[in-house]
């Protein structure tokens, strides 16, 4: 398995091209849900990109080593949001699909909690081979699946003592 590094901008430019793949799909969509942490991102500024309201739901896979070994899945059972209800047509958004489990549990999970939904999707930024769960829409197929390094891992390797100058 290889390493990606991306950079600030390669990152704030994906989640732009990511924005113009959903538009150009002409699917029309009533909110945002983004997985925290990965997807919290790129939730945010599509939000702001389609001014349609952001939830965020949380989950947890990753832990040991600055965050590289993968575990059984968590979700949370409840959703922060600033709207009364869910929408009925949700884009789900991640970072990557790296084996697929999450947001196929996401999904799933989605449709189970709130009946309403009459249409999911989902889109994340870099879509591995690997990946058993194929996004609605992604930025990067990646065929080599490659560890990808993003700019904001730093923060995993660093405590607030860290910061003292």
């Amino acid at each position: 398995m290889g390493h990606k590094h991306v950079s600030w901008d390669e990152y704030h430019r994906s989640i732009e091209r990511l924005a113009v793949r959903v538009r150009d799909s002409s699917w029309h969509f009533d909110q945002i849900v983004c997985i925290a942490r990965g997807g919290m991102r790129v939730g945010d500024v599509l939000s702001r990109i389609f001014k349609l309201p952001l939830a965020i739901i949380s989950t947890h896979s990753y832990e040991g080593d600055a965050g590289t070994v993968r575990g059984d899945i968590t979700v949370a059972k409840y959703m922060t949001m600033t709207t009364p209800s869910l929408g009925n047509r949700i884009l789900v958004v991640d970072d990557l699909v790296d084996s697929g489990v999450t947001l196929d549990v996401v999904k799933k999970h989605l449709l189970i909690e709130y009946p309403t939904i009459t249409d999911i999707r989902t889109a994340v930024l870099w879509y591995k081979s690997v990946s058993k769960y194929v996004p609605d829409y992604y930025v990067e197929y990646l065929v080599d699946s490659p560890w990808i390094h993003q700019p904001f891992e730093l923060y995993d390797l660093m405590s607030v003592e860290d910061l003292q100058s």
